[in-house]
């Protein structure tokens, strides 16, 4: 199977041949829970996102990554920031790819849909805000995620 592998601030980390503009979604539940997922290729947690394609605006590939990845419809309500870290990099093994970070994550708000795994999510479900800190997790997407909860009200420029 092929592996996603994070390499941060890493001397043997491959370099970097390629950008890809991706969106990540912070999406919640009338509770105040947390849609994440697991997923398949490093059993990592994360919330839903992936490539923005050619053609789709940054809202919509955020609402198809998220269904595509979880079961659920969600609105996009907002932006929590920009995440660029040239010391992020991101290495497929399907095909070689050392990806540089560049994310765009957004809110967005459940509108249906039951949580149900992908191809890209071995496992999906709302988690309480006190318990996302005791998943498992790259510093990058950890990071995120701590940025949301942080509510501070203006976005993260990085």
């Amino acid at each position: 199977m092929a592996k996603r592998i994070d390499y941060y601030d890493d001397p043997d980390a491959p370099a970097a041949n390629s950008l890809v503009p991706s969106v990540n979604v912070v999406v919640t539940n009338d509770a105040g829970e947390v849609l994440m997922i697991r997923r398949t290729d490093n059993g990592n947690w994360a919330v839903p996102g992936g490539a923005i394609d050619l053609g789709e605006s940054i809202p919509q590939a955020a609402v198809r990554e998220t269904l595509e990845e979880t079961g659920i419809t969600c609105e996009i309500t907002g932006l929590v920031g920009t995440y660029s870290d040239p010391r992020h990099v991101i290495l497929y093994t399907s095909n070689g790819e050392a990806r540089q970070e560049f994310s765009l994550v957004l809110t967005g708000r459940v509108l249906n849909g039951e949580p149900t795994p992908s191809d890209e999510s071995r496992e999906v479900r709302w988690v309480s805000r006190d318990q996302v800190a005791t998943l498992r997790m790259d510093r990058s997407m950890r990071m995120r995620i701590e940025h949301y909860l942080a509510g501070t009200g203006l976005p993260y420029i990085g």
